[in-house]
């Protein structure tokens, strides 16, 4: 016997589809980042986790609290040694492994409906995603957006309610994918639909039950 028919309808296809960056279309390795400045200024990367990250250096670029020249100068003064733009592009780079199978998917998904990218990172990601990931420009083209830009970071629900504002859509109509359980929650707080990244298949099963990838 055939179930009997649902009264609810399937919910609508969203609208706009947010992707994390680090750790979902690219592999980020951030202990081969701290090994890297470390080996600059002879400190362990314990060293640089204490002087960079549990600092709040880090995180105060991440809120746009640290322009790009004050967060380096930042950086320098902690460890000791001259911090430029160079040493930043280059210790950032090392860390960062496009996911191709996951670009894929993207793609696919891209020309069904727009698509926004959303990083927890300062102005200085901002102004260098041409240079670190020219892959991910290609496929966002301008909808490639840092945390600072909103004077915040996820999961406060604040940063997804403006980047869907930014972009014309309810939070209802679109979607964050996000490899962190708080950033997801925060995404689901702020009324937008969410996925807790871990693979590459539960992204591809997601995005087909939101009728985004073919069957």
């Amino acid at each position: 016997m055939p179930p009997a028919p649902s009264d609810t309808p399937p919910p609508a296809p969203p609208r706009l589809v947010i992707f994390d960056m680090d750790d979902v279309l690219l592999r980020y390795d951030v202990d081969a980042r701290r090994a890297a400045i470390g080996a600059m200024a002879g400190l362990t990367v314990a060293d640089v986790e204490r002087l960079i990250w549990t600092s709040g250096i880090e995180e105060a670029s991440d809120v746009g609290a640290l322009m790009p020249d004050a967060y380096l100068s930042a950086i320098a003064g902690a460890i000791g040694i001259p911090f430029g733009r160079a040493e930043w592009l280059r210790t950032r780079a090392l860390a960062m492994t496009l996911d191709m199978e996951v670009l894929g998917l993207v793609a696919q998904v891209r020309a069904r409906v727009p698509i926004a990218l959303l990083t927890n990172n300062g102005h200085i990601m901002k102004e260098h995603f041409d240079v670190l990931v020219p892959g991910l420009r290609a496929l966002f083209g301008p909808a490639m957006h840092v945390a600072a830009e909103f004077g915040s970071k996820k999961p406060d629900p604040a940063i997804y309610k403006g980047l869907a504002a930014l972009y014309g859509v309810d939070p209802a109509d679109a979607v964050m994918i996000d490899d962190k359980s708080a950033n997801a929650e925060g995404a689901i707080a702020a009324g937008l639909r969410a996925h807790c990244f871990r693979d590459v298949d539960e992204l591809r099963g997601f995005l087909r039950e939101l009728g985004l990838l073919p069957i």
